[in-house]
Parts: C-alpha cells; sequence; structure tokens
C-alpha cells in the first residue's frame, strides 16, 4: 500500500510551483521594462541639457545658440545673440558656476518636453524648457509642468517640489 499513494499531489504541488514561478517572472519583466522606461523616457531631452552646459563650458556659444532654434546668421526676433551671451555668455553672471558649481536639481516631465530645473548657486535657479518633438532649448516660465488652465499637471510636484 506503501506505493499507491505516494504520488498523490506532487503533481499539484509542481503546478503550484510553475505558477508560482512564471508569475514572479512576469513581475520581474514587467518591474525591469518599468524601470526601463522611467529611466529612459526623458534620455534625449537630458542628454540636450548637458550638450548645452557642456558647450558653454568649452566657448562654444554659437553650437549653444543654434540649441535654442536660432542661427547666429538669422538670430531669433525675441532672442539675439546678444541678448543669449549675456544670459550665457563669459559675462553671464552665472559664468563662473557653469565651469565649476551648476547642477541640474530636477528633471520634471511634462506632455511636450522636459522642464530642467538648474541650480547655479542655493536659491539662484533657472528653469530650462526642452521640447520633445524639435529638442530645442527655451527659458520655462514656470518651474513646473501646466495645463491650459494654468494647473499644475504633475501630481508628485505638489507633495515633493
Amino acid at each position: 500500500m506503501s506505493g499507491f499513494l505516494d504520488g498523490y499531489g506532487e503533481s499539484d504541488a509542481r503546478r503550484e510551483r510553475n505558477i508560482k514561478r512564471i508569475v514572479a517572472s512576469a513581475l520581474l519583466a514587467a518591474a525591469v521594462v518599468f524601470g526601463g522606461w522611467l529611466f529612459f523616457k526623458d534620455f534625449r531631452e537630458k542628454r540636450q541639457v548637458s550638450r548645452f552646459f557642456d558647450l558653454l563650458r568649452t566657448g562654444s556659444y554659437d553650437e549653444a545658440y543654434r540649441m535654442w532654434g536660432c542661427d547666429p546668421a538669422k538670430p531669433c526676433r525675441d532672442y539675439n545673440r546678444d541678448k543669449f551671451l549675456e544670459d550665457w555668455g563669459p559675462n553671464s553672471p552665472h559664468a563662473r558656476q557653469i565651469a565649476s558649481s551648476m547642477r541640474v536639481r530636477r528633471i520634471r516631465s511634462c506632455q511636450e518636453g522636459i522642464i530642467a530645473v538648474v541650480e547655479f548657486a542655493p536659491g539662484d535657479e533657472v528653469f530650462l524648457y526642452v521640447d520633445r518633438a524639435k529638442r530645442e532649448l527655451s527659458f520655462s516660465p514656470w518651474g513646473y509642468c501646466m495645463d491650459a488652465a494654468g494647473r499644475n499637471t504633475n501630481f508628485w510636484d505638489r507633495f515633493f517640489p
């Protein structure tokens, strides 16, 4: 009689273990995909911001001006090259910090682009906006993403400014 019921329930236990492994593997794969998406969703825009400051550090002001969608030969109407150099050039108020203590403190992901909160000194921040479609930089008038009614669209920004 010892051989008749020895295998009772083994197939159910094996099936249960396999289902647990499949579910755990699927959850792990979903977590890896979600983490990759969170890490890479603003990758190109973050690279634009870091490339912009790298160009400023090396003194390539014409190339940095082109990242704003402007050209030294055909400057933008509201942001000419002289104004750009006043804001970002070697005699700008932030020239020393760009080379040494400047850091991107926060990236806020909006629907059409990102807002980079650039900190030059404690309390001295500039908000840069990078458009997703054109990957052009501009100043952001607000430090957070807004909808058409002027409300903050990022839920977490209400709790973690």
